[in-house]
C-alpha cells in the first residue's frame, strides 16, 4: 500500500497533526447518531427481562373509600331516616404460584431478545465503522482528483498560451488553437465536477463521522486482520457475523413465545391475601331500633385460588397458531441472513482481489503514459507530432493517474468491506484507542430491579 500512501499524501504533505483513519473511526464510534440510537434501543430491550421476571413477584394493591349515604324506610305510616358516614381501607396481595410456565418461558424469551439486540448493535457498529472508513477514503480520493484536475487546468492553460504564441508566428494553424481551447474548457468542466464531488464527500463525512474533514492522513488497508483464503472467510462469517447470530437468537425467542402463549391454556394457582378496615357512623331518626352509633370492622383472609380456563372464545388458540407461523418466518429469515453473509463475503473477496489487480495495472499505465507523454513532447518540438497528439497523451496520463487513485481507494475500502462481511469490523479487532461499549453493564444494572423510575444514568 506504499504507492497509495504516496499518492494520497500529496493532498496533505507538509501539514502537521493531520487526522488519521483510526481517529476518524473513534470519532464516529463515539458520536454517530445511528450507533447511539441502536445503543439506546439495546438498553430498552434490556428492560424486557425485568418485565418478564415480574411474573414471579407478588402484586400488591391498596384501596380506600369514604362518603356519606342517606336512606328512608317507611313502616306502618312512619318513616326512618338514616344517614351513614363510612370510610374503609384495605390491602390485597397476590402471589402467583403456577401459571403454566409462562413466566419462565417469558424470561428465557426476553433473554434471547436481549442477546439478539446485542448482536444487532454489533452489526450496526460494523456498518457505521465501514461507512466512516468509506467516507474517509472518498474524501482522500476526491482531494487527490481535485489536485490533479487543478494541475491539468494549469498545464492546458500553459499549452494554450504556447499554442497562441506559435500561431502568432505561423508555426501552427487556427485548428490547433481551437483544439487547445476546447481541451482547456473541458478541463475546467472536469474541475467543477471534481469540486462538486469533493463537497458531496465532505458532507457525507460530516454526517457519518460528526465533523468536517480538514487534514487527512493516508489510509491503509487492514490486510493483517483478514483471513488468508475465501473458504476461511466464509467459515468465520457463518459463525461470527452478528447479523446471523441475531437472527438465530430471534428464532429462539419466537420458539419460546409459542410456549408462553400455550401456557395461557394451562391452570393457574395463586395465593391471595386481603386485609381491610371499615368505619361507619350511623345516625337514624327516630331511633326505634337502636341503630345509632359507630361501628368499626376489621377483616383478613388468605386464600388459595385455582383458575382453570375452559373456553375463552378461541383467542388463545389463534394466537398459538400465529406464534407458530412467526417462528417459521424467523427460521426462514435466519436462512436468508446466512445466504446474505455468504454473498457479502464472496463479493468483498472478489472486490479486494480486483482492487489489487487494478492497482498493478494502473501503476503500469501511469508509468507508461508518463514516458509516452515525455516522448511526444520531444517529438512535437522537432515537428514530428501535432498539438492533438500532445493533448491526447496528456489526457491519457491524467486518466491513468485518476484510475490509480480510484484503485487505491477501492483497495482500502475493500479490505474494510471484507472484515465487515466476516463480522469482525469492530473497535476490538481494529484495536482503536477507545473503550468498547459493553451492553452487559446496563443489563446487569436493571435485571433484578424491583422498583425505581430512574434509569441507571440518572434520567
Amino acid at each position: 500500500m506504499g504507492c497509495a500512501a504516496a499518492v494520497f499524501f500529496t493532498t496533505t504533505a507538509g501539514v502537521a497533526l493531520a487526522q488519521t483513519m483510526p481517529e476518524a473511526l473513534v470519532q464516529a464510534y463515539l458520536s454517530n447518531p445511528t450507533l447511539n440510537a441502536q445503543r439506546a434501543a439495546t438498553r430498552a430491550t434490556d428492560e424486557s427481562v425485568p418485565q418478564a421476571l415480574s411474573g414471579y413477584r407478588p402484586q400488591i394493591f391498596g384501596s380506600a373509600d369514604g362518603g356519606i349515604s342517606h336512606s328512608r324506610v317507611r313502616r306502618a305510616g312512619s318513616a326512618v331516616d338514616t344517614e351513614t358516614l363510612t370510610a374503609s381501607a384495605g390491602i390485597s396481595v397476590e402471589q402467583p404460584l403456577f401459571n403454566g410456565f409462562r413466566t419462565r418461558n417469558s424470561v428465557r424469551a426476553a433473554e434471547s431478545l436481549v442477546l439478539s439486540s446485542r448482536e444487532t448493535l454489533l452489526n450496526t457498529e460494523q456498518n457505521v465503522l465501514f461507512d466512516a472508513a468509506e467516507a474517509y477514503m472518498n474524501v482522500l480520493r476526491d482531494f487527490a482528483i481535485l489536485d490533479l484536475s487543478k494541475n491539468n487546468v494549469d498545464l492546458l492553460s500553459e499549452e494554450q498560451r504556447a499554442t497562441r504564441e506559435r500561431f502568432d508566428v505561423g508555426e501552427v494553424t487556427r485548428t490547433d488553437t481551437a483544439l487547445s481551447e476546447s481541451r482547456l474548457a473541458g478541463a475546467r468542466s472536469d474541475l467543477s465536477v471534481a469540486e462538486a464531488n469533493l463537497k458531496a464527500s465532505r458532507a457525507i463525512y460530516r454526517q457519518v463521522i460528526g465533523s468536517d474533514p480538514a487534514r487527512l492522513s493516508p489510509g491503509n488497508p487492514i490486510d493483517r486482520l483478514l483471513p488468508k483464503t475465501q473458504q476461511e472467510a466464509l467459515e468465520i462469517g457463518y459463525i461470527e457475523h452478528p447479523a446471523s447470530r441475531a437472527a438465530l437468537h430471534a428464532v429462539d425467542a419466537a420458539a419460546l413465545n409459542v410456549r408462553v402463549i400455550q401456557g395461557e391454556l394451562a391452570p393457574t394457582v395463586s395465593l391471595q391475601g386481603n386485609a381491610g378496615y371499615q368505619w361507619d357512623d350511623v345516625d337514624a331518626s327516630p331511633d326505634v331500633n337502636g341503630t345509632n352509633g359507630k361501628r368499626e370492622t376489621t377483616s383478613a383472609s388468605v386464600l388459595g385460588v385455582l383458575r382453570v380456563p375452559i373456553y375463552q372464545g378461541g383467542q388463545e388458540y389463534s394466537r398459538v397458531r400465529e406464534a407458530k407461523e412467526i417462528l417459521g418466518q424467523r427460521r426462514l429469515e435466519a436462512d436468508s441472513v446466512r445466504d446474505q453473509v455468504r454473498a457479502a463475503v464472496v463479493s468483498a473477496w472478489g472486490a479486494l482481489e480486483g482492487a489489487k489487480s487494478q492497482i498493478v495495472a494502473a501503476q503500469a499505465q501511469v508509468e507508461a503514459s508518463t514516458i509516452a507523454l515525455s516522448g511526444v513532447r520531444e517529438e512535437q518540438r522537432v515537428g514530428q507530432r501535432t498539438t492533438l497528439d500532445v493533448l491526447n497523451f496528456q489526457q491519457e496520463q491524467l486518466d491513468a493517474r485518476v484510475s490509480l487513485i480510484t484503485a487505491q481507494r477501492d483497495r482500502v475500502v475493500a479490505s474494510y468491506a471484507l472484515l465487515q462481511a466476516i463480522g469482525r469490523l469492530n473497535v476490538v479487532q481494529l484495536a482503536l484507542n477507545v473503550p468498547a461499549y459493553d451492553s452487559r453493564v446496563h443489563y446487569d444494572q436493571v435485571r433484578d430491579k424491583w422498583f425505581g423510575l430512574r434509569t441507571p444514568d440518572g434520567r
